[in-house]
């Protein structure tokens, strides 16, 4: 693809997640102009500050009022695009132009990432065509046009610092690589998951005779990256009612799965079904599933206690995953593995939420260009991501245009769990496949695909 064409996509592509701003996202999009409201007032007291016990800090903004339970790098990226708002609108209208300012965080991580997609993957290729295919297969993905621009996900602000720090660690830029890992940890929880990868990934990039010292210098730079996000709230003694905060993820998850296509989704649809064969015959496992069902509900059935299930499913497949791949040496391995790590989790945990599985597009895009066997997991895994966060919110509150979950004889989002699961599996069996590969992969394995006369490099 020659550059005048290539950077004609990247606009078409930008102006309809420009036009996508304003759509009203799912119920989220509410709680971030809330959040963005009150951080850009001031952000040191969004948790709430003091107390004994530490108290949850309620925020407001108009008539709603809600709490915090993310990390504070994203309270501060929305405090950044409120101040934003706030020098535009001092009044702070609730408008569509406020939807769009609180998702225009999302749509500047986005660029990011095509940015650091083509120079990464140009960097291992050294083909221009494969670094092109890199940035499109974020860039004109529809799931991840619907997660950042018209739903409004805050998760691009986390895959950026994420992928950017497994691409940094690979280039043995340790300091950097720490950096970005804190970032993306301290913007989403969800980072956290492809700790052990990176952590594999460390071990192998820091060569014998540099382990130590590579290996402490990430450390380091981590904990500093950590301690400086967080400084404000220990300056103003909000660290225990943000830690609070955090731990009401727990609470918050009383749900076997927050509508999200897994193993959970499943059993919520058959207990459900279960309870009305009595009235329904065989019809009743053809009704739609209506929510989410509470895990204190599932239990009062006299059924056990699903999460530690979840947790040792999910650390089983950890473990087998890291163990597999524990001499692969190489990028496109080791974001596999970081892949498969968030895979396993979102399809056996339980209360994931419909987009938790995000993180596993940007991972893959680039292990795709270098790997091609991993394209087709590549195009399975975003469609099933798309599919999940289509089929329960369309293209936003009242928007509409959701795949109607009719279309199959059972529930559309009960048949996709079950898509979702043999996909697990697939990804499994690729894992074992490269740990059969040689311990080295070279980039040239991409590059020994036949170029296409449209990707002849040009002149510099």
């Amino acid at each position: 693809m020659r550059t005048s064409l290539f950077a004609g996509v990247l606009a078409a592509g930008l102006l309809v997640r420009i036009l996508a701003l304003p759509l009203p996202g799912t119920e989220d999009v509410n709680v971030w102009k809330v959040w963005s409201y009150a951080a850009s007032r001031d952000v040191t007291r969004v948790y709430g500050i003091g107390g004994d016990p530490p108290v949850r800090g309620v925020l407001q903004y108009g008539r709603t009022y809600t709490t915090v339970d993310y990390p504070p790098v994203a309270l501060y990226e929305l405090a950044v695009a409120g101040l934003v708002y706030r020098a535009w609108l001092p009044d702070y209208p609730n408008t569509w132009m406020l939807t769009a300012t609180v998702k225009l965080p999302g749509l500047l991580a986005g660029l990011g990432l095509v940015a650091l997609l083509y120079a990464a993957a140009l960097q291992l290729t050294r083909r221009r065509d494969l670094a092109q295919i890199a940035a499109l297969a974020y860039w004109l993905n529809p799931a991840t046009l619907l997660n950042g621009e018209v739903l409004g996900y805050l998760d691009p602000l986390m895959m950026l610092p994420a992928l950017a720090a497994f691409v940094l660690l690979h280039r043995h830029q340790f300091a950097w690589a720490g950096v970005c890992l804190g970032v993306a940890a301290l913007t989403k929880p969800q980072a956290v998951l492809i700790a052990p990868a990176f952590a594999l990934a460390l071990w192998h990039v820091s060569r014998e005779r540099t382990r130590e010292r590579g290996v402490i210098e990430t450390a380091a730079a981590g904990a500093v990256t950590a301690l400086a996000i967080i400084a404000p709230y220990l300056w103003v003694g909000a660290v225990r009612n943000m830690w609070l905060a955090f731990g009401s993820f727990t609470v918050r998850r009383d749900i076997l799965s927050g509508d999200a296509a897994n193993v959970w989704w499943i059993a919520n649809y058959v207990s459900r079904a279960v309870q009305m064969v009595h009235d329904l015959g065989w019809r009743a496992f053809l009704v739609p599933v209506p929510r989410p069902l509470a895990i204190s509900s599932f239990m009062a059935q006299g059924l056990p206690d699903p999460r530690p299930f979840g947790q040792i499913a999910v650390l089983t497949l950890w473990a087998w995953a890291l163990w597999r791949l524990r001499h692969a040496t190489d990028l496109a391995r080791h974001l596999l593995c970081a892949a498969f790590l968030v895979h396993a989790f979102f399809v056996l945990a339980v209360g994931v939420h419909e987009h938790h599985q995000m993180l596993m597009v940007p991972l893959l895009a680039l292990a795709a260009t270098v790997r091609p066997r991993f394209r087709p997991l590549l195009v399975a895994v975003s469609g099933i991501c798309a599919l999940n966060m289509n089929l329960f919110y369309g293209l936003g509150r009242g928007a509409g245009w959701a795949v109607p979950r009719g279309i199959t004889l059972i529930d559309a989002t009960v048949a996709l769990s079950v898509i979702n699961i043999l996909a697990l599996i697939w990804h499994a069996r690729l894992i074992v496949a490269e740990s059969r590969a040689p311990a080295t992969l070279v980039a040239s394995d991409a590059a020994r695909s036949p170029v296409l006369p449209s990707a002849v490099p040009e002149p510099r």
